[in-house]
């Protein structure tokens, strides 16, 4: 079982907040019940997190072996269902009793061993405006649910959010603050990202506007 690592920031590390039994071994076929038994956690969770998304996100041991058209496949006795796969390896999960008393697999369309485990991040907004009030509650909210799976977290604090775009020419966050001005912020290749394009914003005394101007992969709260 692999050991806890500190909750970081990169995407790929987020959901390392769980506990070591939600992680779910490297192989070539990954338990269905062992996966439902992580993501049904969020479901569970009694505090705020309307502004949250979870989704089961899929991770090749080998870097960059996903690729476009990668599947995860649910089978069972009498279930098999396909779940494509973003460019973050993430997929919505169904929690399905029948898949979860068949002890269903599940089986990646690509070749070598693979692991599985939720990932929790902020809903995106369809125009692309976040007020950093808002942004604030979702990374309170992703906090809050951090500190109910791992009580050693209380220590930690909402510092910021990251941006994660599919392309560099895509990435693009202003940040409009309220005496008006308005700055970009810079994009990095995130590591941890697959060298997806990254950009982070970093929470300050004063309210303001951030937009981006094509939807992001996924906004990533940032812990300190």
């Amino acid at each position: 079982m692999r050991p806890v690592r500190p909750f970081l920031v990169p995407i790929a590390l987020l959901l390392a907040a769980l506990p070591a039994a939600a992680q779910v071994r490297d192989g070539e076929w990954a338990s269905y019940r062992d996966a439902y038994r992580a993501m049904v956690r969020f479901e569970k969770f009694g505090g705020p997190k309307n502004l949250l998304v979870s989704q089961l996100q899929v991770q090749a041991a080998e870097r960059g072996a996903l690729g476009e058209g990668a599947q995860l496949t649910v089978s069972g006795k009498t279930t098999q269902l396909n779940l494509p796969l973003d460019a973050l390896g993430r997929t919505v999960f169904p929690l399905q009793k029948s898949s979860y008393d068949e002890n269903a697999v599940l089986q990646l369309n690509r070749k070598g061993p693979f692991s599985v485990r939720p990932l929790v991040t902020i809903a995106l907004r369809p125009d692309g405006q976040y007020d950093s009030t808002e942004l604030r509650i979702a990374c309170a909210q992703a906090l809050g649910f951090a500190r109910w799976l791992d009580a050693s977290r209380q220590s930690q604090q909402c510092a910021g959010v990251r941006f994660v775009f599919a392309k560099r020419e895509q990435s693009g966050v202003r940040v409009r603050r309220a005496d008006g001005q308005e700055v970009a912020l810079p994009v990095a290749a995130g590591d941890a990202e697959d060298g997806l394009p990254v950009a982070t914003w970093r929470f300050g005394s004063e309210r303001a506007q951030v937009t981006t101007y094509n939807a992001p992969l996924a906004i990533v709260p940032v812990f300190d």
